[in-house]
């Protein structure tokens, strides 16, 4: 792998899927041939220490700007250009495409040989948009090779670049640590430690916000009691919709039967996943199609676990289950579907061993880290 300059917004102290993303795949290539060049996460001392902290025990350099969020301004492009011929990088990797590749002309002239923009969900909302449609074309025709998650964002994200542009995109999804991630992750523990040893659990991990679906899954508890009574839903992570969700589930009268965790730490995440059954995310697609799931890896991650998983059929996600094998897809909003889907794995210990197994087996087969990063080193 050539020398690579990361220029990223979307990087670790700072939480998120993306973060988590570039993270993983930045420990899995050569140290010694890594830059990243990253906004600070958050002003202030609290935000300094952490961001220092976590840059310390890096094998790799990272360089922080002084702002919050990187723009491609004539000064970040500057500092950008300067950190490429001051460690002698000839390969660039924007972590996400949109608009940090809009740099990649200046780059290329500075001397960068390869050029890689990663896309993720948000692209394929520029790409529904005339003006950012048009910045999408800029990047494509600037990079080597645009990235994709899965086959929803690369159809709209193609539909924006020439053809020529379009015929490098290469898929690069996120992975999921099958080490980490496995059916003896201590989800018994969590269990015991909530009072929940016996009792059907439907978990959900993700951020709470209205996309991700935990309101549907709350408004088909009713359905899933009716026929499976000591069900609990358990909704892990925390979310600027978590007050909505508390007070719909006290509407609903459901309340008695869900558990909020609120945030959990992300070592604690398998354990959490492991304490379920079935796991569940109605996702949806909102705001005429701006908000949408780019892959969902969250369902990668169950499975990985050894559950089955109930998908919604927003953007992305449905790349994340093979349907009928893994679990299955419902439309998203639809609390009758969730609620049938859900009751029937609830119901069937052969049906949840069957796709808990094939659902590891896929993650083994297509989704780890060390396959895909292979994949980044050779468009690196």
């Amino acid at each position: 792998m050539d020398k690579t300059l990361i220029v990223t917004n979307d990087f670790p102290p700072r939480p998120g899927g993306i973060q988590a993303f570039l993270h993983n795949m930045a420990l899995r290539l050569d140290p010694g041939q890594l830059v990243v060049y990253a906004s600070t996460w958050k002003r202030g001392a609290e935000g300094a220490e952490a961001t220092a902290a976590f840059d310390a025990e890096q094998p790799f350099t990272v360089v922080r700007d002084r702002t919050t969020m990187l723009l491609p301004t004539p000064r970040v492009t500057r500092q950008a250009v300067r950190l490429l011929r001051a460690h002698g990088c000839s390969s660039v990797w924007f972590g996400a495409a949109a608009p940090l590749g809009l740099m990649a002309p200046a780059l290329r002239r500075a001397g960068a040989r390869r050029i890689v923009a990663t896309t993720h969900g948000h692209e394929a909302g520029w790409a529904q948009l005339p003006a950012s449609r048009q910045l999408l074309r800029r990047i494509g025709e600037g990079t080597d090779t645009i990235t994709y998650l899965g086959e929803y964002t690369r159809s709209r994200i193609a539909a924006a670049l020439t053809p020529e542009a379009a015929g490098r995109m290469v898929q690069l999804p996120p992975g999921v640590d099958e080490k980490t991630f496995h059916p003896a992750s201590g989800g018994d523990r969590v269990r015991a430690r909530l009072g929940l040893a016996d009792r059907p659990v439907v978990v959900c991990v993700s951020r709470l916000v209205p996309r991700k679906g935990q309101d549907t899954l709350i408004l088909a508890m009713p359905a899933i009691l009716a026929r499976e009574p000591d069900t609990v839903l358990l909704i892990v992570g925390g979310g600027p919709y978590a007050g909505e969700l508390r007070k719909l589930a006290a509407e609903t009268g459901v309340q008695d039967s869900v558990r909020f965790t609120g945030p959990v730490p992300w070592e604690e995440l398998p354990a959490h996943y492991g304490a379920g059954d079935v796991f569940a995310m109605p996702c949806r697609t909102r705001r005429g199609g701006l908000d949408v799931e780019g892959l969902g890896i969250v369902y990668l991650e169950a499975s990985a676990t050894g559950l089955p998983v109930v998908a919604g059929d927003s953007g992305g996600a449905p790349d994340a289950v093979l349907d009928g094998e893994t679990g299955w897809v419902v439309r998203g909003g639809s609390a009758e579907e969730s609620a049938d889907r859900i009751v029937t794995l609830l119901g069937d210990a052969e049906l949840r061993r069957r796709m808990g197994e094939r659902g590891r087996a896929w993650v083994e087969e297509k989704w780890r880290w060390d396959l895909l990063a292979e994949e980044l080193r050779t468009l690196l």
